[in-house]
């Protein structure tokens, strides 16, 4: 069996194999609906991954709060009205998962990255309260290029956010998810806090690497303490700024051991996304390097993403060792059913949706 399509065990929850779909914002909710509150394209866009084969989908940030939104566009997990409606899609993705298709809540909060027009907005920058935007929060008064300049939170403001991402993970249990993740990646406010780049605080928040980090643990710890024992918690981080003076791969090592301590039960390795002048060298897999090192270093199962785009690709990154599991992104998006693919590239019997059985191929894809 390729060790792509091999399973794989996070505590209760059985995976039947290594490819997942990585978190992607989709800036879908709404204009006409409630804010925050997912809808019919979240449906399709998630469930074609499950009929596509998917063992693992992420669905995209879900903010813990209303001003923790990237866009007003973006979908959240801080009411009722919105867990009801992540509840219809972790029904349909359990029902019509092809491969027993399970699905994981990213639980986010962008920081000073919030109130941003999304990408098709045809503008780029903060949304002015005039035109429903919000004031933004972040470990320091620095703003993002071109965004508007935050305002650094305060102790009671910190501890909100740390009983909003618990509250988040209670409603993403009830709303029938398998599993969570912290999004403490790409430059939003986990990450944030995280930087020498951006945290600039000189109380317990920041000054140095553990105080940094504490926010980070202090909503492992948070989320864990509210999820059922049995549920395996995912973190996502950026292994590296890409940028001098900021979070390197051994920093990003060092977090991620202390996580695994807290309770955490797998690394979502990606990179990125603190500053603008940040020297990304992208290339095919460009970050598989740091997943291995933090899965040998930190001793803790990871996953990779990054222009993973082929079986071959992905079949190399897990057999070797790199990674645990590989999420798929942009590439799902060109083609839903690119775990079938995959397979039968793998030359592995993966199952299809009886509708779509006919279609089996029998000599190329």
């Amino acid at each position: 069996m390729p060790a792509l399509f091999q399973p794989l065990k996070l505590r209760s929850l059985e995976l039947t194999h290594r490819g997942w779909v990585s978190p992607m914002c989709q800036y879908s909710c709404g204009p006409d609906g409630a804010p925050g509150v997912p809808n019919d394209w979240h449906l399709m866009h998630l469930g074609s991954f499950a009929a596509g084969g998917a063992a693992l989908i992420l669905t995209e940030a879900a903010a813990v709060n209303a001003a923790g939104r990237i866009s007003p566009r973006d979908a959240g997990l801080y009411n009722d009205e919105q867990a009801e409606a992540w509840q219809r899609i972790t029904s349909f993705v359990h029902r019509h998962g092809a491969a027993e298709a399970k699905i994981g809540a990213q639980l986010a909060h962008a920081g000073r990255k919030a109130s941003t027009y999304w990408p098709f907005a045809g503008q780029r920058g903060s949304v002015p309260e005039s035109d429903g935007g919000w004031p933004t929060v972040g470990p320091s008064g620095l703003a993002f290029d071109g965004y508007a300049e935050p305002a650094a939170m305060t102790e009671a403001q910190i501890q909100e956010v740390i009983a909003d991402f618990a509250a988040a993970a209670v409603r993403a249990v009830d709303a029938g998810f398998d599993t969570v993740e912290i999004h403490g990646a790409h430059g939003y406010l986990l990450h944030q806090f995280q930087s020498p780049l951006i945290n600039t605080r000189t109380d317990s928040w920041g000054g140095d690497e553990a105080g940094r980090n504490r926010l980070v643990l202090a909503v492992v710890d948070a989320v864990r303490s509210v999820i059922p024992e049995s549920m395996p918690l995912l973190l996502r981080i950026s292994a590296t700024d890409w940028a001098p003076g900021g979070v390197d791969v051994q920093a990003s090592v060092r977090l991620a051991a202390q996580t695994v301590e807290r309770g955490v039960d797998l690394i979502d390795v990606s990179s990125g996304g603190a500053v603008a002048h940040q020297d990304i060298k992208p290339g095919p897999g460009y970050q598989t390097e740091f997943s291995a090192r933090v899965r040998r270093e930190a001793g803790v199962p990871t996953g990779t993403v990054g222009l993973l785009t082929s079986a071959g690709q992905s079949e190399h990154a897990v057999a070797t060792g790199q990674a645990d599991g590989v999420f798929i992104a942009r590439a799902a998006l060109r083609d839903p059913h690119w775990w079938l693919r995959a397979a039968f590239e793998l030359g592995h019997d993966l199952p299809w949706a009886p509708q779509y059985e006919r279609a089996v191929p029998r000599h190329s894809f």
